[in-house]
């Protein structure tokens, strides 16, 4: 078994596809639209869903807003280059939450929000090797 995809409720497709798109560099993988059901699902990612988890947009054509839960908590993406990426966010329908800092004992990170309010962690090329560092394989 493995993880395949996250879905995500947004309110404008067609930004929310340009976020995922020019801020973060996922690619479109495939766009259906269900007009008995009056939804539109993207799916967006780094690589394909053969090889890749990736995200799945829904929008619902008769919803203007959705209630943000608590129990969401953020979608972690690796970047190769943080920097680069935190500008590309800026320029975005995206909003940087936290510029790139160093967590005690912990990675280079920052936090943005993409336009339907999801919090986005942003992680660094090398984030693997800290975590095999101090988070030792269950194994």
């Amino acid at each position: 078994m493995r993880l395949i995809h996250t879905m995500l409720r947004v309110t404008d497709l067609e930004r929310a596809i340009g976020f995922y798109t020019d801020a973060l560099g996922m690619q479109l993988l495939r766009r259906q639209e269900f007009p008995a059901g009056r939804f539109t699902l993207a799916f967006v990612g780094f690589g394909t869903e053969e090889d890749h988890a990736v995200l799945e947009l829904t929008h619902n054509w008769d919803t203007d807003s959705y209630v943000m839960g608590d129990a969401y908590g953020h979608i972690a993406v690796q970047c190769d280059d943080l920097q680069t990426t935190c500008e590309r966010i800026r320029s975005s329908a995206g909003e940087l939450l936290r510029e790139p800092f160093e967590m005690t004992d912990g990675p280079l990170m920052a936090f943005a929000r993409d336009p339907d309010g999801y919090v986005i962690e942003l992680l660094p090329a090398d984030v693997f090797d800290w975590l095999a560092n101090n988070f030792p394989s269950s194994d």
